[in-house]
C-alpha cells in the first residue's frame, strides 16, 4: 500500500471520529438547551443554608468541624495592578479576548476525559469558570455539567463586556484557604490589598487558582516558585512583562520571603486534633472542592485518624518537645557558663594588658544585656505606644525587632512530630505536625510539609536494594575502617563514624543495626546510584523525574541521608516493608458525603481500584527481600541503636532505624510492627543549628518512638511479619566470617543461624578459627617471628583491615585526606557507649583473615 494511500485512510478515520463525536456533542448541547430553555440568567441564590461541614474518625467519633464567615472583599478592575489581570489571563485562558466564551481544542479535550471517567482540569475558559462558580456542582465531574457551564458562559458573553466577565472572575474565584477573590486571597497569601501586588505575588496569586494547596507559597513554597517562574517567562515571552521586570520582581519576593509566616486563620472549632484536621483541609481543596464547599456545604468527611491513638500521640510528643527543649537549653547553657567562667576573663585580660579595645568582652556583655531587656520588657510597650499615636517610624522599629525575636526563636526552639499510618492499608491513624497548634502562629505541619535531612534512617532503602538484587545478604563481611570514595566528578569523600570509631570486620546486619558509615557507604557503591536512587524514590513516593534529580545527589554522601524528605513520606517508605514489598499509599480521607447522605467522593475506593489495575506494578521489592530486610532492622531493636527501648515490646515483634544529620540538627526515629509505621522528628524551623552530639537520633526520638508504639500497641494482639511461604531459608553460619561454620568444629559457640533469600546463602566455610589455632600452634614453636616478619613486617597488627572484596584503588587510609570539606558528613550517629560491641577492638581480628 502506498503512503498517499496509508495517509487517505489515517484522515479518512480522524475525520470520521470528528464527525461522530460533533453529532454526539449537539445532540447533547440540544437536549441540554432545551432543559434549560426556561432558566433566568439571573445569579441563583443557594437554597440550602449554610452548614459547616463535618470531619469523623475512623469510629465515626466527631474531630471538628469547618465553618468561617466568607472572606470576600469587593474590588473594583480598575482598582488592581494591570500586572494581575495579564498573570491570571496567562495562567488561565489567554485567548480570552478572542473567544466567545469557549476553547474548542480545551473543550474536546475536557469532554474525551470525562467520557472514559477521568477528570482533567485545564479545560474551563474564564467565562467558564464564571459560569461554573455561580450556577454548577463542582463536585460534579461529569459530561452534563460541562454543558451546563458551556451554555451559561454563551449567556454571558452575549450579555457582559470582556471587563465585566473578569471582574466578575477576580472578585469569586475561589483561592484556597477559604478565600474568594482577589483582595481576600491577596490579604491571606501576602498580608496586603491586591492594590499593592507585584508582579511575582500576581503569578503566585493566578497559580493557586488551579491548585490551592499544590501552589501555595505558603504551604508549597519550591513548588509554587518553580510554578511561578514558568509562568513569568511565559508573560515575557507574550509581552506582558520584560524580561527585567520580571527576574527584579521574582527576586525580591524570593529574597524577603519568610518561610515561616502563617496564613490568616481558618476557624476549627472544637478540634480534637488539628494537625490532622488542617491537612484534610489541604485534602479536600486539592479534590476541587470551593470554599463553599468546604465551609458552608454540609460535607460530612469520614477519615482514617483513630481518636485514641492520637490522644497518645499529642500527650507523647508534647512531653518530648518539653524534655528535648530542657536538655537542649541545658546544654547550651553548661556551655555558656564555661565559656563565660573561663574565655572571657582571659580574652579581657589580654584586652587590658594589650590595650585591644575591640575584643573587651565586659562591655560587649553588657549591651547585650541592655538589648535582651529591651526586647523582652519595653519593645511591647513601644509597639502599643506609636501604635496609639500613630508614631510611624517608632511602629517600624518595634515590628523589626519583633520579626529579629521571631527568626531567633526558629532557630534556637526545638520542634518535633509524629506520623503513625496503618503499615497495610496505609490509613493515618495519628500525627502531630509540632508543638502546640496555634492557627495564627504555630501552625506548620512539620509531619507533612517538613522537608528535612534524614540521616541514617536513609540506608535502609538503599540497602533493601542490595539485598534484593542479591548483591548483600545478612552476613556479607564488610570492612568498617578509613576509606576514601572517588565521587564521579573526581572529588574525593572520607567518611567518618560516630566520634571516630572503627568497628573493623562486621557482618551487614551489624553495620546497619549499628548505622556504620564506611560499611554502608560500601553497599551503596556494591549496588550503584542508580539503583539505590531508583528504589528509594519509589519507597518515598516521588516520581517527578526533575523532583528525583534534584532530591538526590550522584554523590556518596547520599548514602548518609542527605536528600530532604518530609516524616510522612518516611513512613511511607518504611511501611513497604512489614507489606510485604509492596507500596504503602498514606491516605486521610475515605469518603465524602453530602448534606443529604450521598457519597460524593470515595479517595480510598479509587486507590483500592488503581491498585489492583496496577497488579504486579505496586512491588517495589520482592516479599522475601521486606522479609529479610525485617529480620535484619529487629536487630536494630536487639542490639543496633534502638536496643534502649527493647524492654518495652517482650515477645513483641518490632524493627526500625534511627538517624541523625550532618551537625546533629535532626534526629529519628522510625519503625513499625505488622500493623502499624510511626516516625518521630526532632529539629529546628530554621536550619543551621545542632542539637548537640549527645542528643541524637537514640538518645531523643527513640525514647519517644518507643513509648508510642508501646502505648498504642497495648490492646491489640501480638502479629508476626509474614514469613513468604518460598524463597526463604535458614542457614547455620559463623558470626565471625559470616561463612558456613568449619566442619570440624573450630567457629565453637560462634556459629548463629541467619536467614538468607535462597540462593544468596554462603558456600564456602569459614577458615578464621582454624588459622587461628594454627597461628597459636606457631607461636608455641617459635615459628611466628620467622614467618611473619623478614626485614620489614609482612603484616602491621596494629592498622585495620582493607576489604578484600573492594577495589583497592578506591580505598585508602584517612590519614591521606583529612580537609574539612570532604568531613562535613559525620552523620552518624547513635550508636550509644552502652550499646558497644565488646568484641568491636580492631585488634581482635586475625591478620590471617583472608587466608
Amino acid at each position: 500500500m502506498s503512503f498517499s494511500r496509508q495517509r487517505k485512510i489515517v484522515v479518512d478515520i480522524i475525520l470520521g471520529v470528528a464527525f461522530l463525536f460533533s453529532i454526539i456533542i449537539g445532540i447533547l448541547l440540544g437536549a441540554s438547551l432545551a432543559a434549560m430553555n426556561n432558566m433566568d440568567l439571573e445569579i441563583l441564590d443557594p437554597k440550602d443554608s449554610a452548614l459547616p461541614t463535618q470531619v469523623f474518625d475512623i469510629n465515626g467519633n466527631l474531630i471538628s468541624e469547618f465553618y468561617t464567615n466568607e472572606k470576600r472583599e469587593i474590588i473594583a478592575l480598575d482598582e488592581v495592578p494591570d500586572h494581575l489581570i495579564d498573570a491570571i489571563i496567562t495562567r488561565e485562558d489567554q485567548d480570552f479576548y478572542e473567544h466567545n466564551g469557549f476553547n474548542i481544542k480545551r473543550i474536546i479535550s475536557a469532554a474525551l476525559h470525562m467520557l472514559v471517567g477521568q477528570y482533567a482540569g485545564g479545560g474551563s475558559t474564564i467565562t467558564q469558570q464564571v459560569a461554573k462558580n455561580r450556577h454548577c456542582d463542582r463536585t460534579e465531574f461529569t459530561l452534563m455539567r460541562k454543558l451546563v457551564e458551556l451554555w451559561y458562559a454563551f449567556q454571558y458573553e452575549r450579555q457582559y463586556t470582556k471587563r465585566e466577565i473578569l471582574e466578575f472572575y477576580i472578585n469569586e474565584v475561589p483561592f484556597g484557604g477559604g478565600t474568594n477573590g482577589v483582595e481576600a486571597a491577596s490579604q491571606y497569601y501576602f498580608g496586603h490589598s491586591a492594590k499593592e501586588i507585584t508582579l511575582a505575588e500576581s503569578v503566585l496569586l493566578a497559580n493557586v487558582i488551579a491548585a490551592p494547596t499544590r501552589y501555595s507559597p505558603i504551604r508549597n513554597p519550591d513548588i509554587a516558585k518553580k510554578r511561578q517562574k514558568e509562568i513569568l517567562d511565559q508573560m515575557v515571552e507574550i509581552g506582558y512583562a520584560t524580561r527585567e521586570e520580571a527576574d527584579r520582581s521574582f527576586r525580591e519576593y524570593w529574597i524577603n520571603y519568610d518561610y515561616t509566616r502563617s496564613p490568616a486563620a481558618i476557624d476549627l472549632r472544637k478540634d480534637s486534633a488539628p494537625w490532622f484536621s488542617w491537612y484534610v483541609k489541604s485534602q479536600l481543596e486539592e479534590m476541587n472542592l470551593s470554599s463553599d464547599d468546604i465551609f458552608k456545604g454540609g460535607l460530612k468527611v469520614y477519615t482514617t485518624l483513630n481518636l485514641e491513638y492520637q490522644a497518645i500521640a499529642d500527650k507523647i510528643m508534647a512531653d518530648g518537645v518539653v524534655s528535648v527543649n530542657e536538655k537542649y537549653r541545658a546544654i547550651n547553657s553548661d556551655r555558656q557558663i564555661f565559656g563565660d567562667n573561663v574565655f572571657l576573663p582571659i580574652v579581657d585580660l589580654l584586652s587590658l594588658t594589650f590595650n585591644i579595645r575591640d575584643i573587651r568582652t565586659a562591655a560587649r556583655k553588657e549591651k547585650v544585656k541592655a538589648k535582651n531587656y529591651y526586647r523582652e520588657r519595653v519593645n511591647s510597650l513601644v509597639d502599643m505606644v506609636s501604635t496609639m499615636f500613630n508614631m510611624d517610624d517608632l511602629k517600624d522599629c518595634a515590628i523589626s525587632i519583633h520579626k529579629k525575636d521571631k527568626k531567633s526563636i526558629k532557630k534556637t526552639e526545638v520542634e518535633g512530630s509524629l506520623v503513625c499510618i496503618d503499615s497495610r492499608t496505609g490509613y493515618i491513624l495519628a500525627m502531630v505536625g509540632g508543638s502546640e497548634f496555634n492557627s495564627r502562629t504555630n501552625w506548620f505541619n512539620r509531619a507533612v510539609y517538613a522537608k528535612v535531612q534524614p540521616g541514617s534512617a536513609y540506608k535502609p532503602l538503599y540497602y533493601s536494594a542490595a539485598i534484593d538484587q542479591g548483591k548483600i545478604n545478612p552476613a556479607t563481611m564488610l570492612v568498617d575502617a578509613p576509606v576514601i570514595f572517588w565521587n564521579d566528578d573526581g572529588t574525593p569523600y572520607t567518611p567518618l563514624n560516630y566520634k571516630g570509631r572503627w568497628n573493623g570486620r562486621v557482618l551487614a546486619r551489624t553495620a546497619l543495626a549499628k548505622s556504620l558509615n564506611v560499611p554502608s557507604l560500601k553497599v551503596l557503591h556494591e549496588i550503584g546510584f542508580d539503583s539505590a536512587i531508583s528504589q528509594s524514590a519509589r519507597m518515598l513516593g516521588i516520581t517527578d523525574p526533575q523532583e528525583i534529580e534534584y532530591n538526590f545527589p550522584r554523590k556518596y554522601p547520599l548514602g548518609l541521608g542527605i536528600i530532604r524528605v518530609s516524616p510522612l513520606q518516611m513512613v511511607e517508605a518504611y511501611a513497604t516493608f512489614p507489606n510485604e514489598g509492596r507500596e504503602v499509599i498514606p491516605i486521610a480521607i475515605r469518603f465524602i458525603e453530602d448534606r443529604y447522605g450521598k457519597k460524593i467522593l470515595e479517595p480510598e475506593k479509587e486507590l483500592i481500584a488503581r491498585q489492583k489495575r496496577l497488579g504486579d506494578g505496586v512491588r517495589i521489592m520482592s516479599p522475601q527481600a521486606a522479609y529479610v530486610m525485617v529480620d535484619m532492622m529487629r536487630s536494630t531493636v536487639d542490639f543496633g541503636t534502638l536496643a534502649g527501648v527493647k524492654r518495652l515490646f517482650k515477645n513483641r515483634p518490632i524493627a526500625g532505624k534511627t538517624g541523625t544529620t550532618q551537625n546533629w540538627s535532626d534526629a529519628w526515629s522510625v519503625g513499625y510492627t505488622p500493623q502499624m509505621t510511626a516516625a518521630v522528628w526532632f529539629g529546628f524551623d530554621t536550619p543551621g543549628n545542632s542539637l548537640g552530639v549527645s542528643l541524637n537520633g537514640a538518645a531523643i526520638a527513640g525514647p519517644v518512638w518507643g513509648k508510642f508504639m508501646y502505648e498504642v500497641h497495648k490492646n491489640l494482639p501480638v502479629e508476626e511479619f509474614k514469613r513468604p511461604a518460598t524463597g526463604i531459608v535458614e542457614v547455620e553460619i559463623c558470626s565471625v566470617s559470616g561463612l558456613l561454620p568449619d566442619p570440624k568444629g573450630y567457629c565453637g559457640h560462634d556459629v548463629i543461624p541467619e536467614l538468607f533469600i535462597k540462593g544468596t546463602e554462603p558456600r564456602d566455610y569459614c577458615h578464621i578459627h582454624k588459622a587461628e589455632i594454627l597461628l597459636k600452634e606457631l607461636q608455641r614453636d617459635h615459628l611466628r617471628d620467622t614467618l611473619l616478619y623478614d626485614e620489614q613486617p609482612i603484616i602491621d597488627l596494629s592498622k585495620p583491615l582493607q576489604d578484600s572484596q573492594t577495589d583497592k584503588s578506591e580505598e585508602t587510609t584517612a590519614d591521606t585526606d583529612t580537609s574539612a570539606e570532604n568531613n562535613n558528613f559525620l552523620d552518624e550517629d547513635e550508636e550509644e557507649p552502652d550499646y558497644e560491641d565488646p568484641n568491636a577492638d580492631v585488634s581482635d581480628y586475625n591478620p590471617l583473615l583472608d587466608g
